[in-house]
């Protein structure tokens, strides 16, 4: 998988609403309705991370806050891959 040029993360982030880019890497931070809804939505996207196998950094950073830094190692930066998990992240609500 190809790192993305910046002009192309700034189309994909166009795309992506909700999600920013800081320290080069797709981030978001989701605030839920209490901490099991917290650890519901986290399950979630440990589901869809698997099936993409490409798995973000997620850490519950307040008792119902998510946080959420996808980047691909492998690559040195930014993919398409991280994009389509964000967006099936987003889609989750």
């Amino acid at each position: 998988m190809d790192k993305l040029t910046s002009q192309q993360v700034t189309a994909e982030l166009g795309t992506t609403p909700g999600w920013d880019v800081a320290d080069g890497q797709l981030t978001r931070t989701v605030t839920r309705k209490d901490f099991r809804d917290a650890l519901l939505y986290v399950n979630a996207i440990g589901y869809l991370a698997e099936q993409a196998n490409h798995h973000p950094d997620i850490a519950i950073t307040s008792w119902n806050k998510v946080t959420l830094h996808l980047v691909t190692h492998s690559a040195g930066g930014l993919t398409a891959k991280d994009f389509a998990l964000a967006r099936q992240i987003s889609e989750l609500g």
